[in-house]
């Protein structure tokens, strides 16, 4: 069993929260991560998953139900299907407040489990769990090639053959497009989610143009950024934004897209191996959403992230605020031998961050200049968890 990475910052706020969120897609993980905390709890636990008739059953009359098992901490599986349980647990809270009463998990954000965050404002805690990442499945290059190719979900990861892999994901695709985003309140029609999906897939690591998209998909730009907003709330996607406070320049203000698996990203772009990535146009795109969504799965909302660009031709790919400042700027590039552009160096000049690295797959870690180094990503996430 692979040991997850949040579990401790979970087991921090189950001791004083009296509810905790645990929001992820789906097949991720959250009941296998909740079920295990749930073992070290000085409390029975109670499971309930919401798409089960016989579960969902119990819960006729919640708050009886909850009067009932208060001794117990009660998980709440797919929490997302029943917002109208938000304000029992609300009032089950206040009348009995301890920490670790319940465990919601729900495959979306807080802000698509509508009412979550009005009804249970200072009584949750909420921790997204992301697929895996290097740092639980190990460093080492081979291991980073296969987690790269396949994604971070456990199905893909862990799948006995690249073929079993495939397959996962092409029925996760299926699934989120026929019945989870619906579920979740897409209104959308199916065959157009798919493609929207595929069209982000070919933009990936890029600035989004929503007029091209739109008139690609015969959609108003303002029913395409309804959709691109949902499904980046269902944490399908990731909107990087861009840098621009007390810079004068002229910047791009758009935000860059990123599938955020970068398993559903290969399967998206029918990329089946590694031999065909490494000839795809989409592989310095890909491996770059691959090193933004492991930085930000490692490091987590201690900081912000977003990315700069001005209209000059200065440019970094991912820039790590802390505090509201440039804390760390990152270029990330796919070689072993990466060579400063004259747009990198002036990003790097206009930012003023405290370090600068150029990131790549497999290399030495050296100075190209006194406050530039290259580094592996294996020995970047080694420098920031040590």
């Amino acid at each position: 069993m692979i040991h997850r990475f949040a579990i401790q910052e979970l087991q921090s706020h189950m001791s004083y929260f009296p509810a905790v969120g645990i929001i992820g897609p789906r097949q991720v993980g959250k009941t296998t991560l909740a079920k295990t905390i749930a073992k070290e709890l000085d409390k029975k636990a109670m499971y309930i998953d919401l798409e089960n008739p016989a579960d969902e059953a119990q819960l006729f009359d919640p708050v009886l139900f909850f009067q009932q098992n208060e001794e117990r901490c009660v998980i709440l599986d797919e929490v997302q299907r029943r917002p109208d349980l938000f304000p029992v647990l609300r009032s089950m809270i206040d009348r009995n407040r301890v920490p670790g009463q319940f465990i919601l998990l729900g495959s979306a954000s807080p802000d698509l489990i509508r009412n979550s965050s009005e009804s249970l404002a200072g009584r949750i805690a909420y921790l997204e769990l992301s697929p895996f990442n290097l740092i639980e499945t190990g460093m080492d290059f081979e291991n980073q090639q296969d987690l790269w190719l396949k994604g971070g979900f456990p199905g893909s990861y862990l799948a006995p053959s690249n073929k079993l892999s495939l397959t996962w994901r092409s029925n996760f695709i299926r699934s989120y497009v026929e019945r989870d985003l619906p579920m979740l309140g897409l209104n959308a029609d199916k065959s157009v989610t798919l493609r929207l999906w595929k069209m982000l897939a070919h933009s990936h690591a890029n600035v989004i143009n929503h007029s091209a998209l739109s008139r690609s998909l015969g959609l108003t730009s303002v029913t395409l950024k309804k959709y691109t907003d949902f499904m980046e709330g269902a944490l399908l996607l990731r909107s990087l934004p861009p840098y621009h406070t007390n810079i004068k320049k002229r910047l791009v203000k758009s935000p860059k897209i990123y599938v955020r698996d970068s398993g559903i990203l290969h399967q998206l772009l029918a990329i089946q191996d590694l031999q065909s990535l490494m000839s795809h146009p989409s592989l310095g795109a890909s491996w770059e959403g691959f090193v933004v969504d492991q930085i930000i799965s490692v490091l987590g909302d201690e900081y912000d992230y977003t990315f700069y660009r001005t209209h000059q031709g200065s440019e970094c790919d991912l820039v790590i605020l802390k505090g509201g400042k440039p804390h760390l700027c990152i270029e990330i590039k796919y070689t072993s031998a990466p060579v400063p552009t004259r747009g990198m160096l002036q990003a790097f000049e206009d930012l003023g961050a405290k370090k600068n690295y150029i990131i790549t797959p497999m290399s030495e870690s050296y100075r190209i200049t006194e406050n530039i180094e290259v580094r592996s990503l294996k020995g970047f996430l080694d420098e920031v968890i040590s």
